[in-house]
């Protein structure tokens, strides 16, 4: 899982970015389960929204790891798929600010984390790492 030999760099730290945000969102998804579980005594209605809300947030995380080592190994479309990913996390983010009354720098912003997965997304598309999948391409 972290071995990146032959990858350049750029894909070397997207790929740890994806990996570790993806690893964040499964543990913070399972302490976020906990806290639901309590919500269920007090308002059973909202704790099953919340749940369902986790268990996507969860597979969207999951996903995101399996997405990353298939990026690593040269897959194009995993890439493609992290990209949809990360523009996906931004129209939530927007979503989010805007539901938020238009704050946008309170702890249930998620800015931060689309500027992560922004910049991992970037990396996976500069001149070098372009090259690098055309050349396993090649060789596949």
């Amino acid at each position: 899982m972290f071995k990146t030999q032959g990858l350049p760099t750029e894909l070397k730290v997207s790929y740890f970015i994806w990996v570790i945000s993806g690893l964040l969102g499964l543990l913070f998804g399972l302490i976020g389960f906990f806290a639901i579980i309590t919500v269920f005594a007090f308002a059973p209605g909202i704790a099953a929204i919340l749940l369902i809300i986790l268990i996507l947030t969860l597979a969207v995380a999951a996903a995101q790891v399996v997405l990353a080592m298939k990026m690593k190994e040269g897959k194009e479309w995993a890439r493609l798929a992290l990209t949809i990913v990360a523009g996906i996390s931004l129209v939530l983010t927007i979503f989010s600010a805007a539901s938020a009354g238009g704050s946008s720098t309170g702890l249930g912003s998620n800015w931060f984390g689309f500027l992560v997965s922004a910049v991992a997304v970037v990396l996976m598309w500069l001149p070098n790492s372009q090259l690098w999948f055309k050349a396993v391409k090649g060789h596949a």
